[in-house]
């Protein structure tokens, strides 16, 4: 997924159906708060239709429309000046899979002439109904997390060890907590202090967003994760030679549902590791029971494996208000010794400037 040349596909509808402004819809998240592969007309969720995207996330108007079914959002792409081209699934459910009822909404977008993508793990290209709409309709299904065929696939090499970047991993204490986001941000504050910076995507939603260099880590074999995540690395050195390299987090440590980490920390190489948390969780996104692991401890198991030390921590402010959110981060600051930035909220100037003075 090496992709040097990003250009925009098209006018994209968002579907979010009764997940926007839940763990469940951050591929939706993602693409209204930035992406360079779509223009974002609007996003489909009845739950929120007639509201601002930007309003419901942030608590800022970005002007993306809330609307509440597929029809609504083609008509609203097209008073706009903008026709929708792509219907974009941004529903992240647990297990990848497409919710039934969002069945129908797909075949409606398909019969309404858009092209659909997809980062679901239910390939919607092998279901027979949607595939013979999209033959009739001339449209193109793209199954993002569609793995690649074996014979273009990278065996761990120990070429990263030729990459002289900063690489930088962000890390998380549970999945869906925003790692990619807080990545994305990363980038963008070290190019606005005068370095160059490349992010290494690693899921659907980064591609979606139009990153140039990555792979989406769950759909591969893992004889090969090592060797692709090296891959890309190493091909966003060998063509920018960037001075930091920021590789976007999957899942966590300690997960027991999607424990990930090991494989960029063990292949990826990092220089540094920025752990992003959420203070208000108390159990694993999604699992109830399974209660999340002190943050000290998740510390102190990413330092053990990979040598390497934890610099920041970065805060998701979810079901935080302001004062508990300033209490949180003093507590944070103080337990672990570490600087502390909501960079969401505040903006990722301060957490550049600490990792710039690893280069």
């Amino acid at each position: 997924m090496n992709d040097t040349s990003i250009t925009l596909d098209g006018n994209a509808v968002v579907y979010g159906e009764q997940a926007f402004g839940t763990t469940c819809g951050k591929t939706a998240h993602g693409l209204v708060r930035r992406t360079s592969r779509y223009r974002v007309t609007c996003v489909i969720d009845s739950r929120h239709a007639g509201g601002d995207c930007g309003l419901v996330l942030d608590g800022r108007a970005n002007g993306i429309p809330l609307v509440a079914t597929v029809d609504e959002a083609v008509e609203a792409a097209a008073r706009a000046g903008t026709p929708a081209t792509h219907f974009v699934i941004g529903l992240a459910p647990d297990g990848g899979r497409l919710p039934p009822a969002a069945r129908a909404d797909v075949l409606r977008a398909i019969r309404l002439g858009l092209n659909v993508d997809s980062g679901l793990h239910d390939f919607l290209s092998e279901d027979a109904e949607i595939a013979e709409a999209a033959r009739d309709r001339r449209v193109t299904i793209r199954d993002i997390r569609r793995p690649p065929d074996r014979r273009e696939l990278h065996f761990f090499s120990g070429r990263i060890e030729q990459v002289a970047s900063l690489k930088v991993a962000v890390l998380g204490t549970d999945s869906a907590i925003g790692k990619r986001t807080t990545a994305l941000l990363l980038v963008e504050g070290l190019r606005g202090l005068g370095l160059t910076a490349e992010m290494i995507g690693t899921g659907q939603t980064a591609w979606l967003q139009g990153v140039r260099y990555g792979i989406v880590l769950d759909s591969l074999i893992n004889d090969f994760v090592a060797g692709e995540i090296e891959h890309a690395v190493w091909s966003a050195w060998n063509d920018l030679r960037p001075d930091v390299i920021v590789l976007e987090g999957q899942g966590s440590l300690l997960n027991p549902a999607y424990p990930g980490g090991f494989e960029l920390l063990a292949a990826g190489r990092p220089d540094i590791i920025v752990l992003q948390h959420a203070p208000a969780r108390k159990e694993y996104d999604g699992f109830p029971g399974y209660a999340m692991h002190p943050l000290t401890t998740q510390i102190r198991a990413l330092e053990m494996i990979a040598d390497r030390p934890v610099v920041a921590i970065t805060l998701n402010h979810e079901a935080l208000n302001d004062e508990q959110l300033a209490a949180a981060r003093a507590d944070v600051q103080r337990t672990t010794g570490r600087p502390v930035f909501d960079v969401l909220r505040e903006g990722p100037e301060g957490l550049a400037k600490v990792i710039s003075a690893f280069r």
